[in-house]
This record gives C-alpha cells, structure tokens and sequence, in this order.
C-alpha cells in the first residue's frame, strides 16, 4: 500500500515493521510476522510490489534528484502517486463501461420500456436510486440524446420516468435527509433525487453535458453553434461529450477560438528557465496551438500559436530528461517538454498540424533577420514578433482605406496638467519593469504567463505597451498576421451600404466618449464607424449591439485601426460569448453567476438583499462594458487590462470588490433606489492617480452632488483587494456556474415567451387559463418531438427567438394534424386527418404554411365553448375550397363575430305539437339571420353541391360512436332533404339564390313528408346515401345553399342542436394528449419506416 510520505523513525518503526528494501528516497517494509514466504502484502501480490518498486527506481529516483528541499519531493511524489491512482482508476472504469455486449443489452431494455423510436440514441446507463418522498426507488437510470428516462420493478411495482432535457430548469448537486450526495433534476412542476451512483461526479457532468446541449440546440438556436462531432445528435457518444467538456475548458482557460478543436491532453513537465526546473503540468495540443498549464493554478500557463513554431524535435532519451521534445518559435525561443507519453505519435501529429498550418498561412521572416530581441526596449515599434502584424502586405497597405496608422490616443496627444513629470516619471518606472520581465519571461504571444506578470496587470500597463499587450493576452495577434488585408477588404465591402445595423451604428457614432477629444472629431468619428461597420458585415448573427461602441472606441484609443478590428473580434467571439445578440444570453448567464457568488462570498450582503436582482441588474453594464461606461475612462482602462489577461474571472472578482467596499451602506439601503446611488456615486470616484493623462470628465457626475467631498478610492487598490480576497475563483468553476445557470436563464426566457404568449390569447379565448398552459405546452412539445427525430427536421427553422413571442414557436401541417387527433373534440374516424389538413388550411391565412398557437387556440376555443352557430360557421368554411386565401379572407378573424345574435336562444321541444309556433320561430330567425348578414363586412360564399356532399361526410362522420348516434343519423338525413330542396328551390326562383319566406314554408312542409317514414341509419358513414347522392347530382349547375339555410335547418332537429350545445371536457383530453403525444409520433414514424 501507499503510505503518506512522511518521515520514518526507524528505531520505533523496527519493532513492527521489518525493511524489505530502501533507497535515498523510497523504503519497502512488511508489518513483522506478515508477507512471509511470497504472501500477499496489503491486498496485493509481491510481484506486483516488486513492479511498484522497480518503476520507482527507473522513473522517479534520478528525477527527484533536482529538487532542493524535502517538502518539494514529498510534494512532487504524492501528486504523482495521486495522478498515477487516478488514471488507473477511471481506464478501469472506461473498460467496463464500454463493453459493447452489456451496452446492446441495456439499449434492447432500453427501447423496450420506453418506446421511443430509432432516432432516440442512448448515449449511457447507470444503476441509482430515485427517492420517492422518503422511499427509494432501486433502477436504473438510462441518459439518451433528448431525455433523461428510469425504470424501477420493486415489490411488483413498475416505475418509469421520462423527463425531457428541454424541460429541466434546474440540475443541481444536493443532499437530503438520507443521503449526503444527490443529484436534483428540477422541472416545471417536480423534483426528482437520484442517489447512490458507483460515479457520481461522473453522472452530473454528462448530465450536464446533455442538459446543456440539448438547451442551446433547441432554446438558443439564434448564435449558438455544436461542435462538428454533436451536429448530428443521433451519433453523439459518451465519449463525444466528454471531448466536448474538455474541449470547453480548453477554449475557455486559454480563450482561444471557438473552432479550435483539441487533439491531445498529455502530463508532461515544461523547463522554466525563470525558476531554474520543470514545472509539472499538462499539454493541450489542438488545431493551430500547443498550450502548457500548470498543476499549480496560476503557477505558469504559455500559449504557443502553430503559426509561431519554427520546429518541433525530438532530444536524446535520458534518465534526467525522459521522452523530451523541443519546440522552437521564431523569437529565438526554445521550449523543452518531459515526461511526454507516446511521445513518437505525439510529435507525428504535431508535425503533421505544423505543415497544415504553415500552407494555410504562410509565415515570412524576411523581417526579422536583422532583429536583435536582446536590445529590444519594451517601448520600441518592433516589439519582438509583433513586427510582422504591423509591416503588413504593401500591395494591401495601398489599397486599404485605413486612414489611421497608429492609435488615437498618440494623435489626440493631452497632457496631464498636475505634476507631469512625476507622473511620466511612473510610467517609465512601470516601462522598465516590463522591459526586465520581457527578458526573462518572453517578450511575444508565448511568453511565459505567470503570477508575476498578473501582478505587473494588476498595476496598470503603461499606456506605450497597453493595445500591445492586449493583443498579445487576447491572442489578437494570431488573427492580425494571419489575415493580411481582410479588414481592408470587409472595410470596402461594408462602407457606403446602408441597413439597419449601419442606422443604429450612426445614431451611436457620438454618444461614444463623447468627452474624450479623440471623438469630438471626424478623425475618431470615421475610424469608429469603419470598425463597427466592418465587425457588423463579418458576423450578421450578432450585427451590432449596444455598448460595442464604446468597446471599440477604447480599444480605437489604444490600438491601431486594424488592431482594434481584431480585439473587438476576441472580445465578442471569444473573451465574452453570446454577449451580444438580441437576447444578450452570455451576459444574462453571468449575472446569474454573479448572484451565485454573491451569495457564497458575502453572504450577510446577501441576506440583507433578499432579491439580488436589483445587483444583477445595476451589475449588468459593468459586464457588457467592463465597467467603462460607469467608471472614469483613466481607471477603467486598468480593468480592461486585467480583463485582457484574466478574461471575465477580472470582472466577477472585481465586481465582488466593489460591492464589499459598499457592503455597509448597502445593508441600510432602503430602496433600488438607493442602491444605485450609492454604488454609481462610489464608481464615479474611482480614480488613477498614475495615469498620464488628465482626468476625463464623464457623465455619471450628476450622482456626485454632496456637499462633502465623497472619498476616493485609487483604483490600484481595489484591484489589488479583488485579487487577494476573490482572486480564487477558477476557470474551471466558472464555466461549471455558467453551464448550471445557463440552463435557468434559457428556461426563464421560455418561461416569459409562454406567459406573455398566454396574456395575450387568454382574453380571446373561453378555455380555462391553466387548461390554456397545458395546450400550449402540448403545442410547444409537438415542436420539440419533431426536433428530436427527423433528422433533417425543418422544425428548427420554426422557431427564432427574435421574433415576436406569439411567433416564436409555429408549427406546420403535419404537427398540427398530430395535435388535432390528439385534442380536437370533432374525430371523424378516417376522415379526422382530412379535417385537420382542412382546418389548418383555413388558419393559414399568410400561406406560409405555419400557424401560431393564438390561432391554434381560438380554433379548439369555438369546437369546445363556441355556440352553435359558430361551430357550424367554422365547419362551413371548413368546406369552402381553396381553404382562405388572400382573395376570400375577411379583414377580421375569420373564427369570430357569428353572423346568429345569441341575446335570444331558440329551445325547441322535443313533441311535434307546436308546429305553427316551430315555423314562426325559423322565419324570425332566417329574418335575423339577413339582418346580420348586413352587418357582416363581407358575405361567405354560397356552397356549391360538390363541397355540400363533403359537409354532409363530414357531419356523418362526427356522429359516428356517439351515444345518440341513430338519432343524429336519423336527424341529419332529415336535414339533408330539406337542404336539397332548398337548393332546388333557389335554383328556380330569382338570381339572388335566396329563399322568400314562401319558399320556405312549401320546403318546411315537403320535408316534413318527407322525413316522415325515414327510420333507417345509413351503414356507411363516410358516404351520402345513395338517393341524396343521385338528387345532388340531378341539380347539377347553379344549385347553391348558404349557410343561413344550413344554420337555420340544423336548428329545426333537436338531437343535432344537442350535439352541438353539449358541454365538452377539455381537460381529459390533455391529460391523454400528455400521455400518448411521444407513443403517437413515434407509431406514425414507425409506419413511414415501413
């Protein structure tokens, strides 16, 4: 076994222990009377602790020979052996989880219990128990691409869960009353525990992968791009996401391009001249870099773009250097890696991505010959390889229109009016600082990045290095040199074309440091614009949002024209993602984060604050314009420093600051208010008493109107207190809060989208409000079902979160046609899909062939509480070919506005004694019904015969299996012969097609005969009886009917006005929709398949 390296007292240790063998570091023993004769020694064989020996001796003795102290070997050791542990551990669990044999088991149990479709991939599989109040459940728990599914059989009986990753709005670590360590899936109305995982740290991160994916593919498909290897879901793997986890951290610890993908992640130790041994470590090797970071947090990180590799070699072997390579970049700097497992693939593949990169982007170093980086001052315009960037192409620098060769802030020259020299005389101070640590530490993008360049940052970067060093820290250097003249290209693209973007562009050209000099003329006015302009044409998905300009206009100040292009690129691509877009999701998620922290951090703020919106939202602009809009531009320029270098994590800690130096006001503040005052009052007098320039006056000092002078705080200070007191929040906890809480911010957003969708179609609808939330969610489901499985599912396109919430989600013909058989109270057997298919036509009245849930809901409203007539108002213009087009709609909803006034109810009953006042009633309500008829804005159109014979199918087919079934038969062959003479008898009266009150007496009296032997039910329902059919087709022509006549007949049969009056439940209809919407999709697609 491992002991905890410690040290040995030998004269105490003999008595138990007995000496199997010892070196200067390591000593073997077995406890006396134990392990004798080639037993085991503590759970293993003595083989096996003879292998352990032997590779201490080979791989740790020579190496720990270059340590100078005990405590640094003891260290090193117990890292290694931890590491060591931990590889072997989690490969032994890799080996057993993917043994295909069990996973094809799992996956036949899998499809079997659930019944979901082919599409629906399983991604993997845990034994767990889910807590059920007090009881747990033992199962087993199945993770697929879109849902999170148990099954338990215990004491006979079934448990199955199937919980949508769309629908979780909370995943969370937590512990209950019995158990210490759970996970909580929170949804719209539940909370569900899961326990007892032989992994579980293992389980909540795929969980959240999954979460998380499946969120932003559906929920924020604005910006949000997967992986190549996630865009099909269907071959997404378990291993695919935890490439994805790793990948994510990758990205974001050394703030690299999106695309870039990783290769390799490998243990190795990197030589830092600057402490004199290696430092251990692991290496990242992706597409066009090579990056190196410390076990140690903060300890030493070093970026090395491809594009800077001159070589990548192989050293000889050694005991002292095991397995090392070189890598040489083209500032004379050399990087030596041990340790390098595999290290013969490793550098095949480094060489291989070299070359690539290298044809791509071909590197010139014509300009560096003559360089000499030793006499290099920090100051001078070469700047080590940044000489490249600013030489640029000739032939691009005569065609790009780039007036600005050099940064504002060197035109628009001030100078400071108290005590300049001193002041000038720290900027040279701080000047030869840099120039010192260049020498050591690198002087380009791979310079080594340790704490103490962080607390040079933290001092303020003089204002000669700053748009350098920001170049440098973002990596906006890379992307500089490797596209020589693209932004002169987009530049003569984008200028001169006018848009949208380029209106809200110039409305916010001087509202940008309007104070500062540099923009109170054309000079800094023009460059503004072109860089705005050309960053909108680049990337349309995020255009232009507010405060970029003020982001650009900083960076104007600092940095050349071209530069400032590429560190408004990182900044919004990279260093704040999904920043800005119309919904401003990345900055939404951070502020949750920060309320997270604040809690954690200062928790007595925070329970004063019982709301920590009202910080989240005051913090907001401190985010989107890392405090440049809120604090004097001298001192906010030495937060964007440490932004460059630090990326948000500078931010949190500095917002945490910042609310701790105000904690005690704010804890008697009383109001929002107040709240505000206090901090922008405290912001305003944040001042830079080492800046060069003069202080800028800013418009945030009608907060500063006190009679006392308020006290200042030098912004060194508060940067140096962000650092020391919160300065411990990790990269890797970051992203973690920013995953946890993007999930809440994309559900809050649906959760406003369905509320105010609600707001709106509630008042025109006479469904119950919460039946309405669960149609919608019915309806919102039906969209996600089709994201799901079909592949190449135009469903995505249906749903842009740009557009206005009662649009946000539409659906087409086909998810419409599911959702009526599932919730429409009007089946008609076989001939429900044709009803649908009609009723979705009449609905599209843009002919986009897409309709909202608002014209969804008023639909189902009139089947299930509309009156009468307006049910038969909508079942007639359901037959009234072509289904409402641009030339027959109404300017009005074609589902409103009955042409039948309701103030007095026609009750009919059921003898056949009151004939006389059974005739008066009908002519009154055929005079009504012409009365109305006027008001209407437009007349439907008269039905013709052949679209009569489809009315009738559809009556005969909505009575079918209904318990009044040969009443209603019986009832609409009545009306049926009425209506045939009414045709009749308009066809041979006047050219107006309506009947007098005559006619319709002589037709009421010949129907009455008629009917009156009529005692069959006609067997096939989906067909008009052969009679009826040979009379329609003997009136062939001019034969029309309206719906006044088909209204006013309906209404002379008792049992069909009961069919039409009888109360209908809408809510057992969504409680079997809810149940059999997934079973329902997945049968059709099952039969498609066939």
């Amino acid at each position: 076994m491992w002991l905890k390296p410690e040290e040995v007292l030998l004269k105490n240790a003999l008595k138990l222990w007995v000496t199997q063998k010892s070196s200067c570091y390591f000593i073997l023993q077995r406890r006396r009377g134990h392990g004798e004769g080639g037993g085991r020694f503590t759970g293993a064989t003595l083989e096996e602790i003879n292998q352990h020996w032997e590779w201490l001796e080979q791989n740790l003795l020579h190496t720990l020979s270059v340590f100078d102290n005990k405590e640094d070997i003891a260290s090193f050791v117990k890292g290694k052996i931890k590491a060591l542990i931990a590889e072997e551990t989690s490969s032994k669990l890799a080996e057993q989880e993917e043994e295909p044999e069990k996973f094809r088991e799992a996956l036949v149990k899998f499809e079997a219990r659930f019944n979901f479709p082919e599409a629906e991939k399983l991604i993997t599989y845990y034994s767990c128990c889910c807590w059920k109040g007090r009881v747990p459940r033992q199962g087993w728990l199945y993770l697929s691409v879109n849902h999170l599914c148990f099954y338990s059989f215990f004491l006979g009986k079934e448990l199955k869960l199937i919980i949508p990753w769309v629908d979780v709005q909370k995943l969370e670590r937590t512990s209950n009353v019995f158990m210490t360590d759970t996970i909580r899936i929170t949804t719209h109305n539940k909370e569900r525990d899961f326990s007892m995982f032989l992994n579980l740290d293992e389980v909540f991160k795929i969980m959240e992968q999954l979460a998380d994916i499946t969120l932003r593919r559906l929920l924020d498909n604005e910006i949000f791009e997967l992986d190549p290897d996630l865009q099909e879901p269907t071959q997404i793997t378990k291993r695919d996401l935890e490439a994805r986890a790793q990948n994510e951290f990758f990205r974001a610890f050394f703030r690299l391009p999106r695309k870039e993908k990783l290769h390799e992640v490998i243990d190795c130790s990197l030589w830092t001249p600057f402490s004199r041994c290696h430092t251990a470590g692991r290496m990242f090797a992706s597409d066009s870099y090579v990056c190196f970071a410390s076990k140690e947090d903060g300890c030493c990180n070093v970026v090395l773009p491809l594009r800077e590799v001159v070589s990548i070699e192989k050293m000889e072997d050694t005991s002292l250097l095991p397995n090392p390579i070189i890598i040489s970049i083209r500032s004379k700097m050399a990087f030596q890696f041990i340790e390098l497992k595999d290290r013969e693939s490793l550098v095949e593949n480094l060489l291989m991505r070299l070359k690539k990169v290298h044809a791509n982007s071909p590197v010139h170093y014509d300009n560096l010959k003559n360089e000499d980086s030793s006499a290099t001052m920090c100051g001078d315009q070469k700047f080590g390889a940044l000489k490249l960037s600013q030489n640029g192409n000739k032939a691009d620098k005569e065609t790009s229109p780039l007036p600005n060769s050099e940064a504002l802030i060197a035109i628009f020259h001030q100078s400071g009016t108290q005590s300049p020299d001193s002041r000038m005389s720290r900027e040279q101070i701080k000047a030869s600082l840099w120039s010192d640590h260049f020498v050591e530490y690198g002087r380009t993008v791979c310079m080594f990045r340790t704490e103490k360049i962080r607390k040079l940052v933290a001092m303020g970067i003089p204002e000669s290095l700053r748009g350098k060093l920001w170049l440098l820290f973002s990596d906006a250097v890379t992307d500089l040199a490797s596209h020589p003249g693209y932004y002169g290209s987009l530049v003569e693209e984008s200028m001169g074309k006018c848009c949208l973007v380029t209106e809200e562009i110039e409305r916010d050209l001087h509202r940008s440091l309007p104070e500062h000099p540099a923009f109170q003329n054309e000079t800094g006015i023009a460059a503004l614009r072109r860089v705005l302009t050309a960053y909108a044409h680049r990337n349309p998905k995020i255009g232009y949002c507010q405060s970029m300009n003020i982001l650009a206009s900083v960076l104007l100040l600092y940095a050349k024209e071209e530069e400032a292009f590429w560190l408004l690129v990182a900044v919004c691509e990279r260093m704040l993602p999904d920043y800005f877009n119309h919904r401003v999701i990345g900055a939404q998620v951070d502020q949750s984060v920060f309320e997270e922290l604040i809690r954690e951090r200062l928790p007595e703020l925070a329970e004063h604050m019982k709301d920590l919106s009202t910080l989240a939202s005051i913090s907001l602009s401190w985010f989107l314009t890392l405090f440049l809009s809120i604090m004097p531009l001298e001192s906010a320029v030495n937060v964007v420093d440490c932004f460059f270098y630090d990326g948000i994590k500078a931010i949190f800690q500095l917002g945490l600051a910042v609310l701790e130096a105000n904690a005690m006001e704010l804890c008697s503040s009383k109001d929002d208010g107040q709240a505000l005052m206090i901090l922008s009052r405290f912001l305003d007098h944040v001042k830079n008493e080492e800046s060069p320039r003069p202080p800028i006056g800013n418009h945030h000092t009608f907060f500063s109107d006190d009679q006392e002078p308020y006290p200042v705080t030098d912004i060194a200070d508060l940067i140096r207190d962000s650092y020391e007191k919160f300065g411990d929040q990790s990269v890797e906890l970051i992203e973690h809060m920013r995953c946890k809480h993007r999930i809440r911010v994309l559900q809050g957003h649906e959760d406003t989208t369905k509320q105010n969708v609600l707001r709106v179609v509630i008042p025109e609808v006479s469904i119950p409000p919460e039946d309405l939330e669960e149609l919608y969610d019915l309806f919102k489901r039906e969209h996600m079902i089709s994201c799901y499985w079909e592949q190449t599912s135009p469903a995505f396109q249906h749903h842009d979160p740009n557009r206005p919430y009662a649009e946000q989600y539409l659906i087409d013909a086909q998810q419409f046609t599911n959702l009526y058989k599932l919730v429409s109270p009007w089946t008609c057997g076989a001939h429900t899909e044709i009803l649908a298919e009609r009723t979705f036509r009449l609905l599209d009245e843009n002919m986009d062939h897409l309709i909202a849930f608002k014209g969804f809901a008023i639909c189902l409203d009139i089947m299930y509480n509309g009156e009468m007539n307006e049910k038969i108002k909508l079942l007639y213009r359901l037959h009234l070919p072509p289904a409402l087009t641009e030339n027959d709609k109404d300017s009005q909803s074609p589902l409103k506005n009955p042409l039948l006034s309701t103030s007095r109810p026609l009750v009919f009953g059921k003898s056949n004694g009151d004939a006389i006042d059974y005739q008066k009633q009908l002519k009154q309500m055929l005079k009504d019904l012409a009365k109305e008829k006027d008001k209407t804005e437009k007349e439907l159109p008269k039905m013709s015969q052949r679209e009569f014979i489809q009315f009738c199918k559809t009556l005969y087919s909505m009575f079918h299996e209904d318990p009044e079934e040969n009443d209603l038969y019986q009832a609409i062959a009545t009306v049926t012969t009425l209506l045939l003479q009414i045709g009749e008898v308009g066809q041979r009266s006047s050219s107006s097609g309506s009947c007098s009150d005559e006619c319709m007496d002589d037709v009421q009296t010949e129907a009455s005969a008629s009917t009156s032997d009529q005692d069959s039910v006609f067997a096939d329902m989906g067909k008009i009886p052969q009679r009826y059919s040979q009379a329609l087709s003997m009136t062939e022509g001019d034969w029309t009917v309206s719906l006044e006549h088909i209204l006013a007949s309906l209404l002379t049969e008792q049992s069909l006005v009961n069919f039409f009056e009888k109360p209908l439940d809408i809510k057992s209809k969504l409680e079997n929709a809810k149940i059999n919407q997934s079973s329902l999709r997945t049968n059709e697609m099952s039969r498609q398949s066939e």
